[in-house]
Formats: C-alpha cells, structure tokens, sequence
C-alpha cells in the first residue's frame, strides 16, 4: 500500500525535527532525488511504487550518479542542495526521509535497496546492521 503524501510529509516532518511542512517537503525532494540516482532496476521502481507519486516520480528521475556516494558524503550532498542546512541538519533531513522511505519499503525490499547502496546506509535507513 502507498503511503499518502501528507502522511509521508506529517512523518518526516516529526523524524526530522522540521519546523515546517515546506522543511520538510524539500528534505524529501533532495533526499530521494539523491537516493534515486544510486538505486538501479527493480528496487528503485518497487520503492517509487511504495511512496507518494510526486516523490516517486523524483525517485525515477533519470538522473544516475558514476558510482554511489558514501553515506558521510551523501549527507554532504543533501546539505550543499538545502538551503541553510550544515551537515548536522542534513543528517537528521536524510534519516528521517529514508527512515520513512524504509518503512513504506518494508524489511525485504529496504534490505535490497542497502545491498546496492555502500556500507553505512542502514543506520541512516534506522536499520542498523547487526552482522
């Protein structure tokens, strides 16, 4: 089932201590614009099935990064494209949108999604590995 897109608004606001709805509607955009360039094939189009449409269609843009960032760079990147953001911001803005695109994903399907992404993501996904 989708998440509606209040409802995946109204959680990354409260996960990410955003002030604002628009906080956190800009989080979202940069954070799964970032996601999607990392994610390939099935994943990808199972996750944007599993989010509200304007997100998944961020989600699918076409856009593909040479390699995936590290999670310390990927937070990084979500700071220099937030407006205002620092790094400590920006990791609360990536947590929670991924925590909330973990949890419309399901264990099976975020556990794919890790398999593609470098060493590190789950913590920022609120899975922390325990191998």
């Amino acid at each position: 089932m989708t998440l509606r897109h209040e409802a995946f608004l109204d959680h990354v606001q409260e996960r990410g201590e955003c002030k604002t709805r628009q906080e956190a509607e800009r989080a979202a955009r940069v954070v799964l614009a970032l996601l999607g360039a990392h994610l390939v094939g099935d994943a990808r189009t199972q996750l944007a099935a599993r989010i509200p449409e304007g997100f998944a269609l961020i989600l699918l843009n076409p856009l593909q990064t040479a390699e995936p960032l590290p999670p310390e760079r990927f937070v990084r990147a979500t700071a220099a494209w937030i407006e205002g953001a620092t790094e400590h911001t920006a990791t609360w803005d990536v947590s929670a949108v991924l925590s909330v695109a973990a949890d419309a994903a399901g264990d099976d399907l975020t556990n794919q999604i890790l398999l593609q992404l470098p060493a590190g993501y789950d913590l920022l996904f609120g899975r922390p590995r325990s191998d």
